[in-house]
């Protein structure tokens, strides 16, 4: 048995070590698909680890989104500023010192590098003060961010395995963006049931409003990523 847990510590330790995913992230990971409303509830009474049974919200939601970024890099990255209008990006790139396809590839890079983290900022600028202020209990800001990045860990784990086509202007990419907008709100009904409502026709409700919130705050991120994507292309060779 010894020996046993000892192989089982060890692989923990080469896993964390590897991926930044020991048991602790992996039971957080399995909690969160499996019983999140238990586990909003344990992170609510037993502080940032939930007296040492899980990973810290925001770490863990950073690994998450960081995973993300990796997936998305490793397929190639987006092609949004490909999408935009060659004749308003040809005077830039020559300012700029390169061909359109030279500045392109490196906005769309910039872009695609930033996509993720600038994204879920916003996410977060929404989540948190409307879950802390949809909650009965005196949470305070510092609970109520982290529920916020409870919330935001339990709806991005399933939507992982869909990253390679999600940012898509395909068929595909279409139906990953419908999945990311139902399981947010079933995220918000299996997590949020006493705690953020009552009913299940006012929780239907909340949680349509803040996922399309979500959706407004995603669309806003557009702003400062493309800005990025402009900066890195045009002033970093």
């Amino acid at each position: 048995m010894d020996q046993d847990n000892q192989q089982l510590t060890g692989a923990s330790h080469l896993s964390e070590d590897t991926t930044g995913f020991g048991v602790v992230e992996l039971r957080t990971t399995r909690d969160l698909l499996v019983r999140p409303q238990a586990a909003l509830d344990a992170y609510m009474h037993g502080g940032a680890t939930a007296a040492g049974r899980y990973a810290r919200p925001l770490r863990y939601y950073v690994a998450i989104c960081g995973l993300m970024t990796l997936i998305l890099l490793v397929k190639g990255g987006t092609t949004m500023f490909g999408q935009l209008p060659a004749e308003s990006l040809q005077p830039i790139a020559e300012n700029a010192g390169k061909s359109l396809d030279a500045f392109i590839a490196d906005a769309d890079n910039w872009f695609s590098l930033a996509l993720i983290p600038v994204t879920c900022l916003f996410y977060a600028m929404i989540a948190v003060p409307l879950l802390r202020w949809w909650d009965p209990e005196d949470l305070g800001w510092r609970r109520g961010f982290r529920a916020s990045f409870v919330f935001l860990s339990a709806w991005t784990i399933p939507l992982l395995p869909f990253t390679w086509w999600a940012n898509e202007q395909t068929p595909a990419g279409a139906a990953v963006a419908f999945l990311m907008f139902a399981l947010a709100i079933v995220t918000f009904l299996r997590m949020g049931r006493g705690r953020w409502f009552r009913s299940w026709p006012i929780g239907l409700v909340k949680g349509f409003a803040l996922t399309v919130l979500l959706f407004v705050f995603a669309m806003l991120a557009m702003v400062p990523l493309l800005a990025i994507g402009f900066a890195g292309a045009i002033y970093i060779a």
